[in-house]
């Protein structure tokens, strides 16, 4: 790899390749300057005018998961350096973040990870392939003959490779499509939540940055949905750089690679890379500096607001007027010819597979709810409550049990209207209906949690606690149906703006963008940070369709065919109390209601041992359960095969509900996956060297790591050498910033 990067990326092509980084991020940063000012400027008018969505009926959950592990296990992983598959214990904490550790015995002595993985911007595949087809087009004339060695062999027909158009790709295996099934879906999981990078309670910075990205790619002539628009603000102007710089980049060295085709194929991504960590860097420093000098202008920028709202309202409000009488003549036709006949076509084929999904999530919670309310009855009563609630309580994050309403989307097709609207990819939308849906899902088991609980308080018996679960269970699903009609009409409304804006806009350029300057002169020079003749123009065009699209969504919902609500029914002040029932500290089912008579608070208790306990007893939403060490078919690897992974469907299942179920404390301590350790003087001896902060492993480094970038940290005096990168961290937990390595000599910090 050194050679290799040595070679075509030598001294002079870097700093050719960080100047055209440098004038690309100027360029975006002053557009994300002047998106500041207005975003601050929208916040604070939004603050002052109180108008917002209605209240929701559901509570919603304020820490999702706290001290959680979303799934452990293990899987095989392809080691590019040295070509071989080695077995890795794979955990995912609860920001998401792939960590794989040497193996689970590494995991509990606290040894530094091998990689943590952002996976923001990649894309599962599952066959070789597709793996094949989207890396030979990736590189023209690199397709490999047949009869060829392909780039990669699997050794079993269970693969699963994360691929990234710019970034590092990673490869793995698993022994039975059982385990294929379940890491694929939290890998997805994974994906889809890190994609979601920009928090929603940014009301500032991040409309800012949404809004400059827009900007600054229709500044390009691009306009329409963008699929890389995908991780933090870092890692999306990285991609944003990328789609510059990769085709340039590309041109001008894949006529230089040598040797067979998939050589080709493999020096181009290990290039390619090592360009996007680059860039990362560069744009990382660059966005910091100016966010950094924003946010120390803001207090200033405050005060301006809040002394002239009243006259930087009038001031838009008369910019927008005479906008509106250039462009609304023209703007009207073009709705009329171009978009209107198209809008109820674009809402049917979002509805019907986004209704679906929210009904499989009635549909789960109900059946969740209704079996949990069986064994109470059938089985432990109240003194089992506790842990049918933990589990409960979890049901919004788990990949297996949210799959059925996530696959309800994958139909989603645009199937000719794609192509007019130039939307890249329906995947934007399947998304966002998808996080909408596990949020729904939370709240609706949040808000049961928060009835049942008060409802314990009375003391019930048996059979008036089942009678309880039903009538909150009905109560319950009443507000789902109401909060899901109306997150979906939101969502229907803003798909639809997405899909059509960017086409209006593309539509009128050529008569109205130039003539769009001249209307500077209407803003006070005073208030020209908070107004842009841009923004206001956008605006003015979305006023001329957004008519349109509320009355289809409202006919939509006059038919009753989706289960929506119309906009007159509104639920009033129903359950005033509830939402002070939410105010109150968060419910640990867990130690409420286990029936166990220990005092965790016992002062004779050493402090590093309660917090070992307490990471080992570490809470997991789904586990795998399978034999650390199976071998790989086919290979002789350095250490003894042992029995493989249970490769029954049946088996797997019943091993999973098992585990689910019941937890057995055992004196040694459970496994992360909660399946019980094995009684041995070594695993007493990992055991008792536990160490006090690792309750919550890894929770702060993903937000470091580009996507594509796995900090390789190799543990004190390793066996072998498998990365190319690594890093000397002689004991205790990995720092947030560390210093990588790669083979070339370049270090880089995270």
């Amino acid at each position: 790899m050194g050679d290799v990067l040595s070679t075509h990326l030598d001294d002079a092509r870097r700093q050719h390749i960080a100047e055209k980084t440098g004038k690309i991020l100027a360029e975006f940063l002053r557009f994300y300057e002047d998106q500041y000012g207005v975003a601050l400027f929208n916040s604070m008018r939004h603050e002052i005018e109180g108008t917002g969505a209605p209240q929701t009926q559901l509570l919603w959950r304020k820490v999702p998961l706290d001290e959680r592990i979303v799934f452990s296990g293990n899987l095989f992983q392809y080691q590019e350096d040295n070509k071989k598959w080695r077995n890795r214990f794979g955990l995912v904490p609860h920001n998401y973040g792939l960590v794989l550790y040497e193996n689970r015995a590494a995991y509990e002595r606290q040894v530094p990870p091998r990689a943590i993985i952002n996976s923001a911007g990649y894309k599962i595949l599952t066959s070789l392939d597709q793996y094949l087809e989207l890396v030979g087009n990736s590189l023209p004339g690199t397709t490999s003959k047949s009869g060829t060695a392909p780039i990669l062999k699997c050794p079993t027909q269970f693969p699963l490779i994360l691929w990234h158009p710019s970034a590092r790709h990673y490869y793995f295996c698993m022994m039975t499509e059982a385990e294929q099934d379940k890491w694929q879906a939290v890998l997805q999981d994974c994906i889809r939540h890190c994609n979601n990078g920009i928090p929603e309670d940014s009301k500032v910075e991040g409309p800012a940055f949404t809004d400059a990205i827009r900007m600054y790619r229709q500044s390009k002539e691009l306009y329409g949905t963008w699929e890389m628009l995908c991780g933090n603000e870092v890692q999306i102007l990285t991609n944003l750089v990328m789609e510059e710089l990769g085709p340039e980049l590309k041109a001008e060295l894949a006529p230089r690679l040598k040797g067979k085709p998939q050589e080709r194929q493999r020096q181009w991504i290990q290039i390619s890379d090592a360009v996007y960590r680059m860039v990362y860097e560069q744009a990382k420093a660059r966005f910091e500096a100016v966010l950094s000098k924003l946010q120390l202008a803001r207090p200033a920028m405050e005060a301006v607001i809040r002394t002239d709202m009243d006259q930087i309202i009038t001031s838009k409000e008369h910019l927008a007027s005479k906008i509106r009488g250039f462009i609304l003549p023209k703007a009207e036709v073009c709705v009329r010819n171009h978009v209107q006949p198209y809008i109820p076509s674009i809402l049917e084929a979002l509805m019907v597979p986004t209704s679906q999904g929210f009904t499989e999530v009635r549909d789960v919670f109900f059946k969740e709810v209704t079996d949990m309310n069986l064994n109470v009855i059938n089985e432990g009563g109240i003194d089992k409550l506790g842990e049918y609630m933990e589990k409960l309580s979890q049901l919004a994050y788990h990949p297996l049990k949210m799959q059925s309403c996530y696959e309800k989307m994958e139909p989603l097709r645009l199937d000719g209207l794609q192509q007019r609207f130039d939307v890249s990819s329906t995947s934007v939308f399947k998304q966002r209906a998808q996080i909408h849906m596990r949020e729904q899902m939370d709240n609706a088991v949040y808000t049961f949690e928060t009835l049942l609980h008060q409802e314990l308080g009375k003391g019930p018996s048996k059979e008036e606690l089942c009678k309880s679960i039903q009538r909150i269970l009905e109560r319950v699903l009443k507000k789902y149906d109401y909060d899901s009609s109306t997150v979906r009409k939101r969502f229907f409304r803003e798909a639809l703006l997405q899909i059509t804006i960017p086409f209006l806009l593309k539509k009128l350029a050529p008569t109205c963008k130039s003539e769009l300057p001249r209307f500077q002169e209407l803003i006070f020079e005073d208030f020209a940070r908070f107004i842009l003749v841009e923004n206001t123009y956008e605006e003015v065009v979305l006023q001329t369709v957004m008519k349109d699209i509320l009355q289809a969504v409202k006919e939509a919902a006059v038919q009753r065919k989706h289960n929506l609500y119309r906009d007159s029914m509104v639920m009033h002040n129903s359950d005033p109390n509830l939402h002070l029932l939410a105010e109150g500290a968060p419910i640990d089912w867990g130690e409420e209601y286990s029936g166990s008579g220990e005092d965790s608070g016992s002062p004779s208790i050493p402090e590093a041992a309660t917090l070992s306990e307490k990471r080992r007893r570490a809470k997991q939403v789904v586990s795998v359960v399978q034999d650390e060490e199976a071998g790989l078919p086919f290979e002789a690897g350095p250490e003894p095969p042992s029995p493989a992974s249970p490769d029954s469907v049946t088996e797997l299942r019943g091993l999973l509900a098992r585990d689910l179920q019941a937890e057995s404390p055992l004196p040694a301590g459970p496994l992360p996956n909660g399946a019980p350790a094995q009684e041995s003087p070594q695993l007493e001896s990992l055991q008792s060297v536990a160490a006090p902060e690792a309750s919550s492993p890894l929770a702060s480094p993903l937000q470091q790591i580009p996507p594509g970038k796995a900090v390789d940290l190799e543990p004190p005096k390793p066996s072998d050498q498998e990365t190319g990168e690594q890093v000397s961290n002689p004991g205790g937990r990995p720092p947030i910033h560390t210093t990588t390595e790669d083979s070339a000599g370049v270090q880089t910090e995270f």
